[in-house]
């Protein structure tokens, strides 16, 4: 049974318009809450949505006049753009005010089950791939979070039998407090946003908040070859491993060709790796996870076979943008870390010219695209 909340006459702030924000706001507009929103932008950078929000009779505030109302406030929803030691947030924890992040209060109101997909690479590949799986398994199913549509957006179509996949990100999931998937997947940890994180080990520690809640009924799943996440397994929820390196005693591994699935000591082939589309050892181990998740909710195997063959990816990830002269062009401008980049890169066997934009978190893979078999690797 999830917590519930009545939002109706209780004073809630929204920090952040982006568009988790104004879906929060719309979201308790609607259920009656006293609402508040808020950003330490102009209100001239909104448009047409300060007219909609005052329309939900929202009250507004922007720049410095917003600081003095956190403390005043029965809950606080940040947007996950709005780190934690904001100002604003450090005074409401010292009032005493709730703060939780928009996953946790979509949770809360959310029917169904729920699959959360977190990690530093691979979550949107992973997130979109389960969906495609279980929607091509006839099951229902709602795709949101950090992949584009927040989830408190996605909310209303929930019933009892919807099976929601949410990419989750560590924004959102360092502000959760009872936040409990079903099903939680852990795909990898590596260095990133510590722009906004004070260290890997912070990092680490709020990716690994997924698990916090979960109980011996729920399941996670996990990279086995990943050292990061491996070492953060959690002791509640059920622990099936993902590997394409080793045979692991419960969850997937790659076994010659076939992808198997073992559980209390029996295998299931779920599919085989020719049937894979995707490019790269990055992307057998995104499979390996989706497969997983949808085999422990209740897809079956040639279900995700059929899921996984008929799968062409997702935009800005490895996308093949077409030929010229001989020369494949792919986009990969989704690559935004190092390790990203470096999984790019790996997944053509052959020479390559790659062009990067640097940004100040991390170098950002722009435009990767695979030349002919007899240029050689180089960068520009």
């Amino acid at each position: 049974m999830r917590p519930g909340i009545e939002l109706e006459g209780k004073r809630v702030l929204v920090a952040g318009l982006a568009r988790t924000g104004l879906a929060t706001a719309r979201f308790c507009a609607e259920r009656g809450a006293l609402l508040t929103a808020i950003d330490d932008r102009g209100a001239e950078q909104f448009g047409d949505a300060v007219q909609q929000l005052r329309g939900l009779g929202c009250a507004l505030a922007f720049g410095s006049d917003a600081l003095t109302l956190f403390a005043v406030q029965d809950l606080i929803i940040p947007s996950p753009g709005v780190p934690s030691n904001h100002p604003g947030l450090v005074a409401a924890r010292a009032a005493g005010v709730p703060i939780w992040s928009e996953i946790e209060l979509a949770w809360r109101f959310l029917r169904g089950r729920l699959i959360a997909i977190t990690g530093s690479n691979g979550k949107t590949t992973t997130t979109s791939l389960l969906g495609h799986i279980l929607a091509a398994s006839g099951m229902p199913v709602i795709v949101a979070g950090n992949i584009g549509t927040p989830l408190i957006a996605r909310v209303e179509e929930s019933d009892d039998k919807t099976i929601a996949v949410a990419e989750v990100s560590s924004f959102q999931l360092e502000l959760i407090h009872s936040f409990r998937p079903d099903i939680s997947v852990l795909l990898n940890l590596t260095p990133d946003h510590l722009d906004r994180h004070a260290s890997f080990e912070d990092y680490a520690l709020a990716k690994a908040r997924v698990f916090e809640n979960q109980t011996e009924r729920d399941a996670a799943a996990i990279n086995a070859d990943d050292p990061a996440a491996a070492q953060r397994a959690p002791s509640g929820p059920r622990i099936f491993w993902f590997s394409r390196k080793k045979r692991v005693v419960n969850g997937a591994s790659l076994q010659g060709d076939q992808i198997v699935f073992r559980r209390e000591g029996e295998d299931v082939t779920l599919l085989t790796r020719s049937q894979i589309a995707l490019p790269g050892n990055h992307n057998l181990e995104n499979v390996l996870a989706a497969a997983s998740a949808a085999f422990l909710v209740g897809a079956a195997p040639e279900q995700i076979a059929a899921g996984v063959r008929s799968f062409s990816g997702v935009e800005h990830r490895l996308e093949f943008v077409g030929e010229i002269a001989g020369v494949s062009f792919f986009n990969d401008s989704k690559a935004t870390n190092v390790d990203a980049t470096i999984k790019a890169l790996e997944a053509f066997p052959r020479g390559l010219f790659v062009i990067l934009g640097v940004r100040t978190r991390a170098a950002t893979t722009l435009l990767l695209f695979h030349s002919c078999a007899a240029a050689p690797n180089s960068f520009c």
